[in-house]
């Protein structure tokens, strides 16, 4: 079957060109390229080993779980996170999902899913199989490629159950929102800190800043010497050796509007190539432009169970990359040695 539109037929075609150019060219470099979005970009390959997928999510999830080991991939601008493993069954509470999985740990917010793709294309290590589900501007959200170990029995039962009939017709991309952030309103600082000292959970936090109508960046400027510092551009390198170093468990959080991805565990092995800081471990890979980090900050909450610290990463639109905290689940402390090391990043704050 060949692509259904004139428009796909074109594009498919200057991807052709590009990829003889230039064969390890990423898809999102592509797309960028070409000046589509992705979704435009793998949807032109339909009928080319390509296939739409329908939009019963929640069906999809129930299948996952049956593909046994596979790569989980979460990424926004700045990050990319990258786990390994086998998924759990999600549980759903309306458009809010939950995988809680030893390997594979996903927070998902399905009312921004809007398509999704299984690709079958050619690789560095030969055919690459994935699972790729976008939102309504054509952006990634989430992806799944499969492994060595994968049951492709199970994959080829996921494709044959949801794939939509035909070649079914470009997808009605939406131009992404490029507005940015909300301006900062009126905040009364002493109470929004007594607020904030009286905050039992983490998880409070995202609805008091909403009541407060103000974004992350400016409520840690608003808390700047009592709950929060300011850290070098270099703090998260340093972290990450020093968790390496120190054997610290930690938690890294990457996410976009669609869903956070976590690891938790050790970190090994850290490398800086370029611009990009990575941790290149066997389960768990990171990627993260450190040039694109405008703002690092070490952040305290309080909770029933004890201060919680995080280091939290913004881009220059005050846009979130990425958190780090030390290992710990709901009803425990965190670990002292975790504390020990992100107060540590704070000597040489800004």
């Amino acid at each position: 079957m060949q692509p259904s539109t004139s428009f796909q037929i074109d594009l498919a075609s200057k991807w052709a060109a590009l990829r003889q150019a230039n064969p390890h060219l990423r898809n999102r470099d592509a797309a960028e390229k070409l000046k589509v979005s992705e979704a435009e970009l793998v949807a032109s390959a339909l009928g080319q080993g390509t296939v739409r997928l329908t939009d019963d999510w929640k069906a999809l999830f129930s299948q996952f779980p049956k593909l046994g080991r596979v790569m989980a991939l979460t990424r926004n601008e700045e990050a990319v996170h990258e786990r390994r493993g086998a998924y759990e069954q999600a549980s759903f509470d309306g458009h809010v999902g939950l995988v809680l999985g030893p390997d594979i740990d996903l927070r998902i917010f399905l009312n921004h899913w809007r398509y999704a793709f299984a690709v079958e294309e050619a690789g560095r290590k030969g055919l690459q199989r994935s699972l790729q589900i976008f939102d309504s501007s054509g952006t990634a959200v989430h992806k799944i490629y499969a492994e060595a170990s994968t049951d492709l029995a199970a994959w080829a039962q996921l494709v044959g159950d949801h794939a939509m009939p035909g070649v079914a017709p470009l997808p009605d991309i939406k131009p992404a929102d490029r507005n940015g952030s909300p301006k900062q309103h009126e905040v009364d600082r002493a109470a929004f800190l007594d607020e904030w000292a009286a905050m039992q959970d983490t998880h409070e936090f995202f609805g008091f800043l909403r009541r407060h109508r103000i974004e992350p960046t400016d409520a840690f400027r608003l808390a700047e010497g009592r709950f929060t510092t300011r850290l070098e551009g270099s703090g998260t390198h340093e972290l990450l050796t020093r968790a390496a170093a120190r054997e610290v468990p930690i938690m890294v959080f990457v996410g976009n509007p669609g869903i956070i991805q976590i690891h938790t565990g050790p970190v090994q092995r850290i490398e800086r190539v370029g611009d990009w800081l990575n941790v290149l471990d066997a389960e768990f890979n990171l990627h993260l432009r450190e040039d694109r980090i405008a703002e690092t900050w070490l952040v305290r909450k309080p909770t029933a169970d004890g201060t919680v610290t995080s280091v939290e990463l913004f881009n220059p639109a005050g846009g979130r990359i990425g958190s780090f905290f030390g290992k710990r689940k709901p009803g425990e402390p965190e670990l002292g040695a975790w504390r020990e090391l992100a107060e540590g990043l704070a000597t040489g704050a800004a």
